[in-house]
Parts: structure tokens; C-alpha cells; sequence
């Protein structure tokens, strides 16, 4: 009954959180050409932003359902609620506010609440950091931890609460009274969120160095897919455009599906296979590019040769070079990342290696069994050979 009733209230949730979702992209569409090019929820980067949010409801839903007692579905869940409920919140207020003024009541409530709803998901963010993998604190002593994300935001949210009520009369009004001590304060919340978001990374980080076995593979699911965010973000920096926030959203869902898998605990061992061949194809694909590159310019610039024959002639190289590079390149991260792959494969080719030679079969049997202890190393190793008459 305890299970159902998870079940029960995790799918309550969820729909209201892709329902609310759905009610403010309907609107962003109906209202993109009646709202300023500023205002307007109806782009690239808002859509791939509530895929996201999506995306952090249907995750939280299937862990809450499965894996109950663990409270990091629960965040997910209580997150997709408070972002469905402050972008609903906001695109009706521009429709009764801005797009149709007066067609909608309480227009003006929404959107003060839309002001300040937005630091509930920031305070999630650094709680799930914190408590991930198990749902809890890691031990006692992170409990200031957890009290000073609290406390922030706690603080954030009077103050935006401040903020938006001062913004009543005109709530989109965003260079009304932002300034002097309003400014201040702002830059005083910037620094306190970022502070309670390094606490839970500093925590996740001391996690993982004191942790080990099925642990371990939990959080480097997601230290993995951690840095596929931050190579996002950094490249962000350099390159404003819609597909760099498409990017970043479709970095976000890969967190929330790696957080997922290791909260269920499903292939959990893949994580080194994943980690060795996507650094192993970067290697490649970089070492590639500069071979490329540098055929190019030392065939057009060097040997004067004509730029389609020698981009035609660079390509086949790079080609020709993919399969015996990528072998080397494979087996040298293998070394480092996945050491336990590697030292199996290399006891299985051993033992294939002295099996041409064997033809005791009692050798045959002992060699086998000790190939699969050092390959696998399995808690008992039996050999069944069958006699035949």
C-alpha cells in the first residue's frame, strides 16, 4: 500500500508539473506575436529550456515511484512543480498584463509570484548535490552544510519577496527601481546562491574521493555527465547563440538521466566503457582535424597545389588513419580509465595465446578457471566437463 500510494502521489505530481508546462508554451505560442521580442516565451532557447523541465518531472516521477525511501526523487519532483508553476505563472501574467490587458484576472498576483518562485529550484539544485547519491548526508558533520543552503535561501526568497511586491503596479517593468541599495542586494544574492551551489558541489566532490565500489560508480555517472555541462557552459561563453542554449538543455537531461541511472542503479559498470570510448573518439577526432588541417595548408600553401585536389587527397588520409589510430589511441585510455576492462582482455588473450599450445586437458581446465578468477574475479569458479564414451 505504502509503494502504491508513492506511486500514486509521484504521478499526481508529475502530470501537474508537464500540465502546467504545456499550459504556458500553449500560451507562449498564442501570445509570440502580442509581447515585446523580450518578453516573449515563444523561442528556440525557452522550448529547449522546458524540455528540461520536463525532462526533471518524468525522471523524479520514475524515481520516486521505484526508489521511494530515496529523497532525491522527491527533489525532482517537488523542482519540476516550482519551474512548471513560476513559467505558467509568468506567461499568464504577460497575457493579462501585457498581450490582452484585463481579459484575465489576478494577472498581476501571478506575477508576483513568478518574481520570487524562482528560488525554490536553486535551493533543489544544491540540496540534490548534497544528498546525492543515497538521499541523505553523507555524515553529521555536513549538517552546517545543509543548514547554510537553507539559510540562504531563506534569505533570497524574503528579499525577492521584497523585491516583487515593489514591482506590483508594474511587474515587467525590470529598470524600474533596480538600482542603488535594490542593486546591491541583488549582487549580494548572486553571490550567496553561487556560495550555497559550491558548498553541495564541495560536498559531492568529498563524497566521491572517499567513496568506493557501487559508490563510486554512482557519482562518476554523474561527474560525467557533470563535465559534459561544463564544457557546454564554458563554450557558451564564447559562442551566444540558439543552438549553444539547445546544447546546454540537452546537457541538462543527460545530468538528469545520469543521476537516474545511478540512483536506480542500472548499468551501473558501464560508466568506465562510456568514459574511456568518449575520451578515446575525442582524442581521435581531434587529432583528426589537426591532420586534416595541416595536409590542407602544407598542400595549398607549400606545394601550390589546387585546394579541391588537396582537400580531396587531406580527407582520404584522415580516412585511411581513423581505424589503426583509434586501435592506439583506444588501448592507451583503456589503460588509464578502464583499467579493469583492459586487464581482462589482456588475461583473455593470454590464456588464448597458451590454449593453442595445450593439450592436457586438466591444464586447459586449471588455466581456464584461473583466466576467469583474474578476468572477473567471481566468488567461486567451477569447470563441468563433459565425459564423453
Amino acid at each position: 500500500m505504502r509503494a502504491r500510494t508513492a506511486r500514486w502521489v509521484a504521478g499526481c505530481a508529475a502530470a501537474g508539473s508537464v500540465a502546467l508546462i504545456g499550459g504556458e508554451l500553449a500560451l507562449a505560442y498564442v501570445d509570440r506575436h502580442l509581447v515585446p521580442a523580450s518578453l516573449t516565451g515563444w523561442t528556440v532557447s525557452n522550448i529547449s529550456g522546458q524540455v528540461v523541465n520536463v525532462a526533471a518531472a518524468v525522471i523524479g516521477f520514475v524515481l520516486a515511484s521505484r526508489r521511494p525511501e530515496n529523497r532525491i526523487g522527491w527533489l525532482f519532483l517537488l523542482a519540476g512543480l516550482t519551474l512548471g508553476l513560476g513559467g505558467f505563472s509568468n506567461q499568464y501574467a504577460l497575457h493579462a498584463l501585457v498581450a490582452d490587458p484585463g481579459s484575465w484576472p489576478a494577472g498581476r498576483a501571478l506575477a508576483w509570484r513568478s518574481k520570487w518562485i524562482s528560488v525554490i529550484p536553486a535551493t533543489i539544485l544544491a540540496f540534490l548535490l548534497l544528498l546525492f547519491p543515497t538521499g541523505y548526508l553523507r555524515s553529521r558533520r555536513w549538517r552546517p552544510a545543509a543548514w547554510f543552503i537553507g539559510g540562504v535561501s531563506g534569505f533570497v526568497a524574503v528579499w525577492l519577496l521584497i523585491a516583487a511586491t515593489s514591482l506590483w503596479a508594474h511587474p515587467f517593468n525590470s529598470s524600474q527601481g533596480w538600482s542603488g541599495l535594490i542593486g546591491v542586494l541583488f549582487l549580494i544574492t548572486a553571490v550567496l546562491i553561487s556560495a550555497a551551489l559550491l558548498v553541495s558541489v564541495a560536498a559531492l566532490v568529498v563524497r566521491f574521493a572517499k567513496s568506493s565500489g557501487e559508490e563510486r560508480l554512482q557519482l562518476k555517472w554523474c561527474a560525467a555527465a557533470a563535465l559534459l555541462l561544463v564544457v557546454v557552459f564554458v563554450a557558451s561563453i564564447w559562442l551566444n547563440s540558439a543552438v549553444v542554449n539547445v546544447l546546454q538543455s540537452l546537457a541538462f537531461v543527460c545530468l538528469w538521466m545520469a543521476i537516474a541511472i545511478a540512483v536506480l542503479k542500472y548499468r551501473l559498470y558501464e560508466i568506465d566503457r562510456i568514459i574511456s570510448r568518449t575520451l578515446a573518439y575525442a582524442i581521435v577526432i581531434g587529432l583528426l582535424v589537426g591532420v586534416y588541417a595541416g595536409l590542407v595548408l602544407l598542400a595549398t600553401q607549400v606545394l601550390t597545389i589546387k585546394s579541391p585536389v588537396a582537400v580531396a587527397g587531406s580527407t582520404l588520409v584522415a580516412a585511411a588513419l581513423f581505424s589503426p589510430l583509434r586501435s592506439r589511441v583506444q588501448r592507451t585510455v583503456d589503460r588509464r580509465f578502464n583499467r579493469a576492462r583492459y586487464d581482462a582482455d589482456q588475461t583473455m588473450a593470454a590464456f588464448a595465446a597458451r590454449l593453442k599450445g595445450a593439450v592436457d586437458l586438466d591444464s586447459v581446465r586449471n588455466d581456464l578457471a584461473e583466466a576467469v578468477d583474474q578476468a572477473l574475479e567471481p566468488a567461486h569458479v567451477s569447470v563441468w566437463i563433459s565425459q564423453q564414451r
